[in-house]
């Protein structure tokens, strides 16, 4: 068995070093930070885009002043704030009041951002920060405010439309809230200065997923209560994934259980999620298409996980193998499971987003911990970014978020030497631009840089429209919607591979 074991391995280490010898080598650009120690991922969670087809970047970042606020908006409790970068440079967005943090959770292909600010003021019910709805767009900062009564908001995504959607409390007394709040969340969508509250399935609350690259006009998918009844096993009422089109709003049903949500749509109209299974003790990812819920499945285990979807209706995620604990990054084609596997000496992997290419990145992990991001195409075994860039850095790339047209990958790095942590409490941003040759120490030309031809969506962005009024309200601590949505009802469904 020793033996067979032994060859298996080397069989894998020698495909994987043919294919990386293939594969087109990066150059790295350190996105850096805004004076403090720490450049961040996704607020907003896993399927965030962050990373646009012409290359540039918007996340939030740690500066030098220290944060007034108790509880700190980040870790290390610097004040951080929303960043553009683009070109080698990286710009400070600011906030509704800069001595406070703001944070970007996603940008569309004009480089305009949204995301959320804090103002300054502690919720004294819950000890939060208290936030609202941001958009930078070019050099305007747009204060997009609260719903009617609300007292918080969160931007969640925007399209090249420039519409945004984002969710929000507004004051109806609520008691099945599904973050800190006494009142009904609701999801909204926002153009030229208006906030429109899209609704709910029944229910008292909605919320939106985080939206991958939606670019469909007036489209959102989220997750609805479905009434105001509670379940006698969660004792709430029940979690549909739901799709608003222009103003119709369609329960997309579930996999029998009690809690289910939808992450985003492409722009074929097809939407994928994660639905509990009847029992409410396991959840499988789903895509929706064509009037019906399909069921991925998992690799064996209970529990597959959906983050991306591409026009070509590839998914990426991750799926359970028969032993408790373990799960491989997977790419879901034509209704099949494809199990990417791990990197050498990792046991467990995760697939995060995948491009019109369909090339696929994430991590390779010890079951808990980002370790090696990696890339995979179509044919070929995951590869290790890390030997896919310039040696001597004294970087490890940990954990790759996003992967546009053009093959250039966002990648979380950690100081090598520096022990890397799943909430990414640490290290910097790094954008990997894909490269035809190598020089002869293996950093890429500046003139070797691998361009797709780009199409532009619309011929000129449009404009924003400031709102008639501004409401300097308030929110609550920033979250990662994605992961609080799945566990929101964490309550309710044990997840035996936690944290995933």
């Amino acid at each position: 068995m020793l033996l067979i074991n032994l060859v298996l391995l080397s069989t894998i280490l020698t495909a994987q070093d043919d294919a990386a010898r293939h594969h087109p080598r990066y150059k790295l650009i350190d996105i850096g930070t805004l004076g403090g120690p720490i450049s961040y991922g996704p607020v907003n969670g896993l399927g965030s885009k962050l990373l646009n087809n012409e290359g540039v970047v918007s996340s939030y970042a740690d500066t030098t002043a220290p944060d007034p606020l108790a509880p700190c908006y980040v870790p290390d409790c610097l004040v951080a704030h929303a960043f553009r970068w683009s070109h080698g440079i990286i710009t400070d967005l600011g906030a509704v009041d800069d001595r406070y943090g703001s944070a970007a959770g996603s940008l569309n292909d004009w480089g305009w951002s949204v995301g959320q600010s804090e103002t300054g003021v502690i919720d004294p019910v819950f000890n939060f920060p208290l936030f609202h709805t941001v958009l930078w767009g070019g050099r305007k900062l747009v204060d997009i405010g609260t719903l009617p009564g609300g007292t918080t908001s969160i931007g969640i995504s925007i399209n090249d439309a420039g519409q945004v959607v984002g969710f929000g409390n507004n004051d109806i007394p609520d008691p099945f809230a599904l973050f800190p709040s006494s009142t009904q969340m609701r999801t909204f969508l926002w153009q030229d200065g208006r906030l429109q509250d899209i609704g709910t399935l029944g229910g008292p609350d909605s919320v939106p997923g985080p939206g991958c690259d939606n670019q469909r006009p007036g489209v959102i998918v989220g997750q609805s209560y479905t009434s105001f009844t509670p379940n006698g096993t969660s004792g709430v009422p029940t979690l549909d994934p739901f799709l608003w089109d222009k103003g119709t709003m369609i329960d997309l049903g579930n996999l029998g259980g009690t809690s289910s949500g939808a992450t985003c749509i492409n722009n074929r109209g097809e939407v994928i999620g994660e639905s509990n299974l009847p029992g409410d003790q396991t959840f499988h990812a789903f895509v929706w298409r064509n009037g019906r819920m399909q069921d991925l499945g998992t690799l064996g285990g209970d529990f597959s996980e959906a983050w991306w979807i591409n026009d070509a209706g590839d998914i990426a995620g991750s799926a359970d193998l028969p032993t408790p604990g373990l799960h491989d990054a997977v790419v879901w084609k034509h209704g099949q499971i494809h199990d990417l596997g791990t990197l050498p000496g990792d046991p467990c992997s995760r697939a995060y987003a995948t491009n019109s290419r369909s090339q696929v990145v994430g991590t390779s992990t010890d079951c808990v911990n980002a370790l090696h991001a990696f890339v995979w195409e179509e044919g070929g075994p995951i590869l290790d970014l890390n030997t896919l860039i310039p040696p001597g850095l004294g970087l490890q790339l940990t954990n790759a978020i996003n992967i546009n047209d053009r093959g250039e990958i966002l990648a979380k790095s950690f100081s090598i030497g520096t022990t890397p942590h799943d909430d990414e409490d640490l290290g910097h941003l790094v954008l990997l631009i894909p490269c035809e040759n190598r020089d002869h120490d293996g950093a890429c030309s500046d003139h070797d840089r691998r361009d797709a031809e780009m199409t532009a969506p619309v011929s000129a962005p449009p404009t924003i429209h400031m709102p008639s009024t501004v409401a300097r309200q308030h929110y609550l601590k920033p979250t990662d919607v994605a992961a609080t949505l799945r566990a929101r009802l964490a309550r309710q469904l044990p997840n035996p591979n936690s944290p995933r």
